[in-house]
């Protein structure tokens, strides 16, 4: 198996258990927040849910620049829709990542913001980044949700809400 099959099984494995956690958002609950300091839930799930769709921003750009590319939030009202989003975004992500080569993995992306400099990885770790948060924001999420008494999907074996 080649770099790009084992990226693609392993977006697909995260997937199957971001949805599972997505669709457990309940509608009513979008502006409930643990802390002052949190995102909402409807902002965390959103957010969650448009990761996948990074992957081809890093693949079709060489950096992201936060002076140059603003950032809009987009507001979801309904699980619904938050589960349809999810599912765009992992197409988008999918579709990118099948279409790549390892050569373009191997290019240098950036993050920045004006002159500061973030980050330089290569593509293949900036996208390794993206699971990465995938799997952060998908655990805040559960956190959230156990704080409001939903049950819990497991993710890498049951949960303690599973037999």
């Amino acid at each position: 198996m080649n770099i790009i099959e084992l990226l693609l099984t392993e977006l697909k494995t995260e997937s199957a258990t971001t949805r599972k956690m997505l669709q457990r958002v309940p509608d009513g609950k979008f502006d409930y927040k643990p802390h002052e300091k949190s995102m909402s839930m409807g902002r965390l799930a959103t957010h969650l849910a448009e990761v996948p769709g990074w992957i081809p921003m890093v693949l079709n750009t060489e950096e992201l620049n936060f002076e140059e590319e603003k950032y809009e939030p987009r507001v979801i009202p309904t699980n619904a829709e938050l589960v349809a989003f999810f599912e765009e975004e992992l197409q988008k992500g999918e579709e990118a990542l099948s279409k790549a080569t390892e050569a373009d993995l191997q290019k240098t992306w950036t993050m920045r913001s004006g002159d500061q400099i973030w980050s330089t990885s290569s593509k293949y770790e900036v996208i390794r980044m993206v699971f990465g948060q995938i799997i952060h924001h998908r655990a805040q999420l559960g956190y959230d949700l156990r704080l409001l008494d939903v049950p819990i999907p497991g993710s890498y074996g049951p949960s303690a809400d599973e037999n």
